[in-house]
């Protein structure tokens, strides 16, 4: 896809009708032709408070949960592998959480701030 004035020297790349950001680093949910979806009662990311924190799980394993996603109003799990690229971590949607394998809890806030979500540490 062609940017506006593409091969002069005001060429600007294609941006996200929604979040005004270039193609390539918009994470808005898209459906499978690529159009932006908006689903009626979708809430802005704005008013999802997302809160991550970390647990310990048997056998002193660690996991950072994030909580506060609208699962109708955010894409979970394009999300979720934008998170497990990031941190090279696995990880899992689980009932509306998403779980990454370690501590990755600074680094999962600052995405997500990135991202447009009012993002904060929740827990110890």
């Amino acid at each position: 896809m062609s940017g506006l004035f593409d091969g002069t020297p005001l060429e600007r790349p294609v941006s996200c009708e929604v979040c005004e950001k270039p193609l390539d680093q918009c994470a808005c949910p898209r459906s499978a032709d690529g159009q932006v979806r908006e689903p009626t009662d979708q809430k802005a990311r704005k008013d999802q408070p997302v809160r991550v924190r970390r647990e310990k799980r048997r056998k002193g394993k660690v996991v950072t949960v994030v909580e506060g996603l609208d699962p109708s109003a955010s894409d979970l799990s394009e999300i979720l592998r934008q998170l497990k690229s990031a941190c090279a971590a696995g990880g899992k949607v689980a009932d509306g959480v998403l779980e990454i394998q370690g501590d990755h809890t600074e680094r999962v806030v600052t995405i997500f701030k990135d991202m447009g979500y009012p993002a904060k540490r929740s827990g110890g």
